[in-house]
């Protein structure tokens, strides 16, 4: 199922989603939680196989696991992919609004913003999962959610700079070659986008909380793109 279906399954059933749109947000969560409680399920927001089944009678998994839709964090990055900041001294609003959810001091979007858009991607989908004190600081997920493996919307936390220096970078899981990470994040190239990082790099991968572990496991790509050394 995408969002859209699910949503749409939830009007169906009495269960009021808010807009039906596709995206991924408080109201829905809450829906979901609310047919789940009135199923007799563990009511946690999340749409695995076992919801999904109660939804529309069907639990068949995507043929990708780019796609799963429980990974709600992720269909946020990946619906957002694409957007830039803006050009020259001006900023854009909808980078500078997440900070305003998040109640995060953020004035421009020339200040390094890869941890807004993952705190914006969790904190607008996950609604009971703790970010992290300071999410702008990129390092500072690495206490986030619990340890987890290489799979799809894992969040990964690299060095930047030197790894024993403050400077970090976090994006999500996508994929991996021999060497490299794949994954989606901000601020890469000034825009949400995908950008592969050296394996060297890598300081650690969390997975949210309220969420439980995927198992997907990695995901091999095949590409050419130049490695991505200093996102910003």
């Amino acid at each position: 199922m995408t969002i859209f279906e699910i949503q749409k399954a939830l009007a169906a059933k009495g269960f009021d989603p808010g807009n039906i749109d596709g995206v991924w947000g408080r109201r829905t969560a809450a829906a979901v939680r609310a047919f789940q409680t009135s199923k007799g399920l563990l009511a946690d927001g999340v749409v695995g196989p076992i919801t999904a089944k109660a939804l529309d009678g069907s639990s068949k998994p995507p043929k990708d696991s780019l796609d799963e839709v429980s990974l709600v964090w992720f269909q946020e990055a990946r619906r957002l992919q694409g957007l830039k900041e803006a050009a020259g001294t001006g900023d854009n609003k909808i980078i500078l609004d997440w900070a305003d959810d998040l109640d995060v001091h953020f004035p421009h979007d020339e200040i390094p913003w890869c941890g807004l858009f993952v705190g914006h991607c969790i904190g607008s989908t996950l609604t009971t999962e703790a970010l992290p004190t300071n999410p702008l600081g990129a390092r500072n997920w690495l206490r986030f959610g619990a340890p987890c493996g290489r799979q799809p919307g894992a969040v990964m936390v690299f060095w930047r700079g030197s790894r024993d220096g403050g400077l970090g970078h976090v994006a999500f899981y996508v994929g991996e070659d021999a060497s490299s990470y794949f994954v989606l994040g901000g601020n890469q190239s000034d825009s949400v986008s995908i950008a592969r990082l050296a394996k060297n790099r890598l300081l650690g991968a969390r997975w949210p909380a309220t969420v439980p572990m995927g198992t997907a496991g990695a995901r091999k790509v095949t590409s050419d793109t130049v490695l991505s050394v200093n996102e910003q």
